[in-house]
């Protein structure tokens, strides 16, 4: 009896270990599968790659930094010219 229990277990052993097996399979065959469908519909939606937003946005970043520092620029000459605007007429007078 003994015998055939181990031939029982070994063989209910086996056919797990094969089930196991044949699950992994279907998994990494649903993956890839899933995987290739993802990227066809993003390829159709005509989705921007990681790497080229990120870029964009740096792109922006630096651009907004300019502007800022190109309108700090302008409201600086503008009061040293409304300065000089003020002190010609009034100089005039006195």
């Amino acid at each position: 009896m003994t015998q055939t229990s181990n031939r029982i277990f070994d063989e209910m052993a086996r056919l797990m270990n094969d089930a196991a097996g044949v699950a992994q399979g279907v998994r990494r065959e649903f993956d890839t599968l899933f995987r290739s469908q993802a990227e066809r519909i993003l390829r159709e939606l005509d989705v921007v790659p990681r790497e080229e937003f990120d870029a964009v946005k740096d792109m922006a970043r630096l651009a907004r930094e300019e502007n800022e520092a190109l309108k700090a620029r302008i409201e600086a000459l503008e009061a040293k010219g409304a300065s000089k605007g003020k002190k010609g007429p009034e100089s005039a007078v006195d």
